[in-house]
């Protein structure tokens, strides 16, 4: 497929961009590039909202049924699925993701985001009937769609994060302006290919890259009614503060830093599979959820290192074409040195690098960090208090769950965390003291539309999937009507 574009999706269809600037997208794993995009400023983001305020206005989608909206978005998913191949190839190129994550995980996985929201409206009343309470009435309670909505998502889930959104605005009867990550604008255009193909009215999907400029206009823009970013902490805080000078809302998906917490009884099978692996691999480490501070009762704390660093150094590290390659490239060479960065500071502080700690010895072109395990780690490390977003896990001791479940929560974020145990009412006993909006019972993550996902404090505002994530795109509407 060609991925040199100077177009953008808008009122359905593809349309040349008025900026004349770009941005190049680099294969992490090769520094080569392998594809264009336009970068946007504020005319072609007026562009994209004012159609999608026009088809708002229009009600050719957002004054139909569930039922109309289900069929359509089921034609979406069809739609996704004939576009599963080239849409992984182009994440593992424009990423760095392994192969064998991108086919199963951020491309089927999405689908099945747009499939669940498509059942969730199918047989869904939009309004009902509410009985008064102390008034002579008829009263008619509306679910109806916020307006129009600006997705903003970032390069570590190109099509997971944008469909996550895409498909509950799309459900409720939003009207909905895109914009990808300039890192990984690419798949954005196989998505906006499929919503075309699939036959949305004109104006319900638009797709904009945009520049920092851009960005900032659409956030800031007047006719946007929500905002749904996923992102860092820092520039979630800059989103909030847009939506707030204008009572706009906005759903915000942010940092993380979960606490794995392994209790005595955990079995070291459990330990390797469950939390080493997904713990170091998944997504290269650059995961929000990823389990960074492991913390594990003192007695044991060398011989869980050991397990890890173990596990750490049986992982492939490589080009993530290659079918059998676990742990690809960091995205950016900057953001490789900010991981390594992280690793040398906790050393240097005390911390034992147990494996990895480097640059792997035989891969000099690509942003490619080792798996690595941090022993003796303090919870005050700056390695330990912040996102490193990478393959790197720390591994805490502590005395009495008391002190781990403090230690857990010693952080401004409050995304997930994990228990780990032979004992399942023990470890429902420990998650319920934790304040993170997703707790996991001996694993690292579940991906199910059906399941509520966000968090609390510093990881954001709002959740996404399950029934709470479509209603974060609806507002409530009461019509009163006096008897006689």
């Amino acid at each position: 497929m060609d991925t040199k574009f100077s177009t953008i999706y808008l009122d359905g269809g593809f349309v040349e961009a008025l900026s004349q600037q770009h941005s190049e997208v680099l294969n992490p794993a090769t520094e080569h590039v392998v594809g264009v995009a336009p970068a946007c400023g504020a005319a072609d983001v007026d562009r994209a909202v004012a159609a999608a305020r026009k088809a708002l206005t229009r009600q050719d989608w957002a004054g139909t049924s569930g039922a109309d909206r289900a069929r359509l978005l089921e034609r979406f998913a069809d739609e996704l699925t004939a576009r599963a191949d080239d849409m992984a190839t182009v994440i593992t190129s424009e990423a760095g993701f392994p192969a064998m994550l991108t086919g199963q995980v951020h491309v089927q996985q999405a689908i099945e985001f747009v499939r669940y929201f498509a059942a969730l409206v199918a047989t869904e009343q939009l309004s009902e009937s509410r009985q008064t309470h102390n008034s002579p009435a008829t009263v008619e309670i509306r679910q109806c769609p916020v307006g129009v909505v600006a997705t903003l998502t970032p390069w570590n889930i190109p099509l997971l994060g944008a469909l996550s959104k895409i498909a509950p605005a799309l459900a409720a009867g939003c009207t909905v302006v895109h914009k990808p990550a300039p890192q990984t604008p690419l798949s954005s255009y196989l998505l906006a290919d499929a919503a075309h193909a699939a036959g949305f009215p004109a104006g319900v999907f638009n797709m904009v890259p945009a520049d920092l400029a851009g960005s900032r206009r659409l956030v800031a823009h007047p006719d946007v009614d929500m905002v749904a970013f996923t992102g860092s902490t820092a520039v979630g805080r800059e989103v909030a503060e847009s939506c707030a000078k204008d009572f706009r809302r906005c759903a915000l998906e942010l940092g993380g830093n979960a606490a794995a917490i392994i209790l005595e009884d955990a079995s070291v099978e459990l330990i390797s599979a469950g939390l080493g692996l997904t713990g170091l691999a998944l997504n290269n480490g650059e995961a929000c959820i990823a389990q960074r501070r492991v913390l594990v009762p003192r007695n044991r704390h060398d011989e869980i290192v050991a397990v890890l660093a173990g596990v750490a150094q049986s992982l492939k590290v490589g080009d993530p074409a290659q079918p059998d390659t676990v742990i690809g490239p960091m995205i950016t060479r900057q953001h490789r040195d900010r991981v390594l960065d992280y690793v040398s500071e906790a050393a240097a502080a005390g911390a034992v690098v147990a494996a990895g700690g480097g640059i792997p010895a035989d891969l000099d072109t690509g942003y490619f960090v080792e798996p690595t395990v941090l022993a003796n780690v303090s919870n005050e490390m700056r390695a330990a208090r912040e996102e490193i977003f990478g393959p790197v896990l720390c591994v805490i001791a502590y005395d009495t769950i008391e002190e781990a479940i403090e230690i857990a929560q010693d952080t401004e974020y409050g995304l997930s965390s994990s228990v780990w145990t032979a004992d399942f009412a023990r470890g429902q006993e420990v998650a319920r003291q934790l304040r993170a909006g997703s707790v996991y019972i001996n694993a690292s993550l579940a991906l199910d539309p059906a399941i509520p996902f966000g968090g609390f404090g510093s990881s954001g505002i709002g959740r996404e999937l399950g029934p709470e994530g479509l209603n974060e795109y609806r507002e409530t509407q009461a019509i009163f009507t006096p008897l006689g």
